[in-house]
């Protein structure tokens, strides 16, 4: 086989992923206009009048505006930083597990609703939180009133970021495992000749070895500050709790989808769609500065 008939299979390959990219992703760019429209459906693209940026000065002029900005960008730093911490913690745990038969249960178990939509998932935590549910039997047992959960504005935040941990956690641990394995075992055996204990080498071994791992993932993280998970809160939110769990994907979605504002609707997911395309190339530049991390 010559190496141009080796590549070609290759290429035939990439091919279905190419269509499907061109095809849901490039082509529905030419929509963005819409944004610069007062876009009416029954008129469409090329027939509705142009209004430039007024779509986007609306935007800041409503009070709404400041509220989802703050709630998707307090949403996702809260999720990035629990999604760099609690599956470092727990990789390292599990790592010092020496019987092979329970760390292999223990990671099927905790791997298994990452590969679970949220619309099941959704399901299971608005039972589990309910006023019948396992953690209102708690709160009654301990001789308080039951509470309404998913329709508190203080405790809403805190559910979105738990279940998204508990979805992901165990997933997101498979590099920090990886990472783990990698650690050279002669720095473990030099560091018990010398009279380390485990924590010992937790601190000067284990953990250094792992900040680049954590250095990295932490900077590529900064291109998902504007998204929040419009999956989750779509099943878990209601007009209750717009205040602290509206973002801006349910925000465009409610608006654009519910309230016909299309052209408005497109404004703000353009903004945002920029925002983040900026970030993705700040995280790249810093991961390739400080963890030599780069693509291409």
């Amino acid at each position: 086989m010559n190496i141009k008939s080796y590549y070609k299979h290759y290429h035939l390959m990439l091919l279905p992923g190419v269509l499907f990219l061109i095809v849901f992703h490039i082509v529905p760019m030419f929509g963005v206009v819409i944004a610069f429209q007062d876009f009416k459906i029954g008129r469409g693209i090329w027939d509705s009048p142009w209004i430039g940026l007024e779509n986007f000065t609306y935007m800041f002029q409503i009070k709404d505006s400041g509220l989802i900005f703050y709630n998707t960008v307090f949403i996702a730093v809260c999720k990035i930083v629990a999604h760099l911490v609690i599956p470092l913690i727990f990789a390292i745990l599990l790592n010092e597990v020496r019987f092979m038969m329970f760390k292999r249960w223990v990671q099927t178990i905790v791997y298994l609703p990452h590969f679970l939509s949220w619309v099941i998932l959704a399901g299971v935590v608005i039972d589990m939180l309910s006023l019948d549910g396992f953690f209102n039997q708690l709160v009654k047992a301990a001789g308080h009133e039951p509470i309404l959960f998913l329709a508190s504005n203080r405790w809403f935040p805190a559910i979105i970021v738990s279940s998204d941990i508990w979805k992901e956690f165990g997933f997101a641990a498979i590099i920090y495992l990886a990472a783990l394995a990698g650690i050279n075992p002669s720095l473990y055996e030099a560091a018990e000749m010398d009279g380390a204990n485990r924590l010992q080498q937790l601190f000067y071994i284990t953990l250094p070895s792992l900040v680049p791992t954590v250095v990295l993932l932490a900077t590529l993280s900064i291109g998902n500050v504007l998204n929040a998970g419009f999956d989750q809160i779509f099943n878990l939110y209601n007009p209750l709790v717009y205040e602290s769990g509206d973002i801006i994907d349910t925000y465009v979605y409610r608006v654009g989808l519910v309230q016909a504002q299309y052209g408005f609707a497109t404004a703000v997911s353009l903004l945002k769609s920029v925002i983040g395309f900026m970030l993705i190339i700040v995280s790249y530049r810093v991961a390739y500065k400080y963890a030599n991390y780069r693509i291409f």
